[in-house]
């Protein structure tokens, strides 16, 4: 069986960059069954109220939904359950460092396909306040005002 090129975006996290600072990125390896796999292929995956933890120097990946697979056994996966992370012990440690302030957490941002393999994207967030999500709101409103302008004008110089 070829092995695929590229990267196929599953799930993204589009509530975290409206919730959270993002900080640094990691990429992790997912620890999966094969159901959990085939669903993901499917394309059927939610990083809805997800997070990650670290607990005994290991990372898990906590209440991400991955639906059964529809041409499963009796021996399908459960759709919620606690799922393990690869990192190397660099990583670990950093987030761990990291997390140590208070105020942050791991919230995962994506999941993907890269050459065949299922990775998860975290990142280190800090939670945002009301007026940082509507300042943030506002400068996304301005930035796009401001690029519809400039395209708008650079439209009228070319005619």
């Amino acid at each position: 069986m070829p092995r695929e090129k590229g990267r196929k975006l599953i799930a993204q996290n589009k509530k975290a960059t409206h919730d959270y600072h993002i900080g640094q990125k990691f990429e992790a390896g997912m620890v999966l069954t094969g159901t959990e796999v085939k669903s993901l292929r499917n394309g059927r995956a939610s990083l809805v109220d997800a997070f990650a933890t670290i607990d005994d120097g290991e990372v898990w990946l906590r209440n991400a939904h991955i639906p059964e697979y529809a041409f499963g056994t009796w021996k399908n996966h459960a759709t919620r359950r606690n799922r393990k992370l690869l990192l190397n012990r660099r990583e670990i440690d950093k987030l761990e460092r990291e997390i140590g302030n208070s105020g942050r957490t791991i919230v995962p941002l994506s999941i993907y396909f890269s050459d065949g393999y299922a990775k998860v994207e975290i990142a280190v967030g800090t939670g945002k306040k009301d007026w940082d999500k509507r300042q943030t709101i506002a400068e996304r409103d301005m930035r796009r005002d401001m690029e519809r302008d400039l395209a708008e004008r650079n439209r009228k110089q070319r005619r």
